[in-house]
């Protein structure tokens, strides 16, 4: 809310202005007829006193015919604040001087590259004179024939009981070491490779990016890898995770360790080869149940957690 206030010897005006309206005071005092000045004589009596050279003095009742004007000189007010809130934001402020101490401890700082911005590693994109065949594009050879008998064989063999693991919540996998191993062994080390097809994306929490297996001159698959970080300097580790998850997606194309990509295979491996324990944290003294191979062995940090013979069988829900 803004007020504005005129003030003269005889009258006054208050003007209050609020987001939706305004509101005008005025207020006047009238002067009695008995102080009414006589113009004629208060004029002949300056001219004999010698006093005509002095600016002459408005009657009072003059100021009760002047015409009131104070709204004009209100908006041409408001106009000029206008302009200089104008000015004012269009030129940029300065910022406010820091001390020495401040400015050393800024130098002190070291600054390092944001890899979340991403890590513009895109691939190089050949010449289409070129003879030699562009695998971030190309599909050069896919599906164009069989692969011999014996590389057929060693993809499609059936995948041993003892190279599968279990995460502990449960899910079954291959280490991307044995599809490295099976690849080599139908192809020959040197005769496979993964060609990236894009840029290495990196989001706040996860990397991903496309990649395409080539085996002896043929593009064989496509698929994006990925896999997820918990802070920057993780990073690195995780590019190199999103490759083998790349790879493993890629080999499901080949019949590689197909098994674990069948359901009823699953369940009978969990039936038969894992089982779920309640174990304890070592430092936090937290339980939980974890899934694991019936022939493998708690890890630290934790431990086999036994419950009380008096209890119910289920430990301690306060340190759940």
């Amino acid at each position: 809310m803004a007020s504005l206030l005129f003030q003269r010897a005889s009258w006054s005006l208050q003007i209050t202005r609020t987001s939706k309206s305004f509101a005008i005071c005025f207020n006047t005092a009238l002067p009695r007829r008995s102080q009414h000045r006589n113009l004629a004589t208060e004029a002949t009596d300056s001219l004999r006193s010698g006093r005509a050279s002095a600016p002459r003095r408005r009657p009072r009742s003059d100021e009760f015919r002047t015409p009131f004007h104070s709204t004009k000189v209100y908006q041409a007010q408001q106009a000029r604040r206008a302009t200089t809130a104008t000015a004012s934001s269009s030129t940029p402020q300065q910022p406010p001087p820091t001390s020495a101490r401040s400015q050393s401890s800024a130098e002190d700082v070291i600054h390092t590259d944001d890899l979340t911005a991403g890590l513009s590693d895109k691939p190089f994109i050949l010449d289409e004179k070129s003879r030699q065949v562009d695998w971030a594009r190309s599909f050069h050879g896919l599906s164009n024939e069989a692969f011999s008998k014996e590389a057929a064989e060693a993809l499609l063999a059936p995948i041993s009981l003892d190279d599968i693991e279990v995460k502990p919540d449960g899910i079954v996998y291959l280490p991307e070491i044995k599809y490295r191993r099976i690849l080599n062994k139908a192809f020959g080390p040197g005769a496979w490779g993964l060609a990236p097809r894009g840029e290495t994306i990196v989001t706040a929490k996860a990397v991903t990016r496309e990649y395409a297996l080539v085996a002896l001159g043929r593009l064989v698959s496509v698929a994006r890898g990925e896999q997820d970080y918990f802070s920057p300097e993780g990073i690195p580790t995780a590019v190199e995770g999103c490759k083998s998850n790349a790879l493993m997606r890629c080999c499901k194309d080949l019949g590689v360790a197909s098994e674990l990509w069948d359901p009823r295979f699953i369940r009978k491996f969990i039936a038969e080869s894992a089982k779920e324990v309640w174990v304890e944290h070592q430092q936090t003294q937290k339980r939980r149940k974890i899934w694991m191979r019936k022939d493998d062995q708690i890890r630290y940090p934790f431990k086999l957690y036994t419950p009380s013979a008096q209890g119910t069988g289920r430990p301690n829900n306060s340190k759940y």
